[in-house]
């Protein structure tokens, strides 16, 4: 890739962070807008680098987190059940691979993520069980889908896997959702407007340095 192309809207995040969910699809239709790819980067929250576990905050924060969640909710438009029956997840490994090994395959791996996310947060689905993963799956994906979740992951998914999580830590990520855009962070999805003037802002400058017209 040369030092002026479009570079692709890089998102970390967490298969059962809420707010990765409600900012999935805005995200997605703002990388298209800008004519950017997507890259997703499923992790975890990156403890070293301050990230703190839900559960583990004080209640006080907790209950904030609950009032908030409800008014991103209802101002999306997003279905979202603020007591999830299977959150905290027992492992969002299992989930975070199947969409690495979505991408990796050249399939529809965002509307697979956000099939996952919807399951968990809106359907009170176990997105721990590879069977619920394979139904998922095949719904979103075929049966290309089907084919790909009958294996364990592969070596280099597991490798990419761990290589999100090293970036991550590198970049300096802590929570997720974080977008980046070129070296930019972008945490919460709550910055998608941010998001959305950096993309900008890139294409404008691609624009000039190739000579594309506006």
């Amino acid at each position: 890739m040369s030092d002026n192309a479009l570079r692709p809207l890089h998102i970390f995040y967490g298969m059962s962070s809420p707010w990765a969910y409600l900012g999935s699809n805005r995200a997605l239709s703002i990388a298209r807008q800008a004519g950017v790819p997507v890259v997703l980067r499923p992790i975890r929250i990156i403890e070293p680098n301050g990230g703190i576990p839900l559960r583990t905050r004080p209640k006080a924060r907790q209950d904030y987190h609950r009032v908030e969640l409800s008014r991103w909710s209802e101002f999306l438009a997003i279905p979202l059940n603020l007591t999830p029956r299977y959150y905290p997840c027992r492992s969002i490994e299992p989930a975070a691979q199947a969409v690495i090994a979505a991408q990796r395959a050249g399939l529809d791996a965002p509307a697979f993520s956000f099939a996952i996310q919807r399951a968990l947060w809106a359907e009170d689905r176990d997105i721990a069980s590879v069977a619920v993963l394979q139904e998922l799956a095949h719904l979103t994906l075929g049966s290309a889908g089907s084919e790909l979740m009958r294996q364990p992951p592969a070596a280099e998914v597991v490798g990419e896997w761990q290589d999100n999580l090293a970036e991550a830590e590198r970049r300096g990520i802590f929570g997720t959702p974080t977008y980046v855009v070129d070296d930019e962070l972008f945490w919460g999805q709550d910055r998608l407007d941010f998001v959305a003037r950096a993309l900008a802002a890139q294409r404008s400058a691609y624009a000039e340095s190739s000579g594309e017209k506006s």
